[in-house]
């Protein structure tokens, strides 16, 4: 389940802001797992087959632009396949950096991303 080092996200065929949110949460604190295609009670949901590579792409791009994420992240999404349904793992190491997300600091405490 979810605590303080992974994460669920149901982001079926977009990447929501929150995942950024979550992604310097982890940053700044143990590092983390974050899947996306999952429901919060774990539930796998996948990830619509023809939007995988669009979001694998969209992440890229917004953790390396220094404008929504800051310093930038050098994170790839690693597809699983689970039960013929696809998730995306994302890993976030510890920074040794302070990371922002659209200006603003982000902790991780237990199941929640604090301003």
């Amino acid at each position: 389940g979810e605590n303080m080092t992974v994460e669920f996200k149901k982001s079926t065929n977009e990447i929501t802001k929150d995942v950024y949110d979550t992604v310097c949460s982890f940053s700044n604190r143990e590092g983390g797992h974050i899947f996306l295609g999952v429901q919060d009670d774990g539930t796998i949901l996948g990830i619509m087959p023809n939007t995988v590579e669009k979001m694998k792409k969209n992440f890229i791009t917004t953790v390396n632009n220094a404008g929504k994420i800051y310093p930038p992240l050098y994170l790839t999404p690693e597809e699983i396949n689970i039960d013929d349904r696809i998730i995306l793992h994302i890993y976030v190491p510890v920074s040794t950096q302070v990371c922002r997300h659209n200006g603003k600091i982000f902790d991780r405490s237990h199941e929640a991303d604090l301003v």
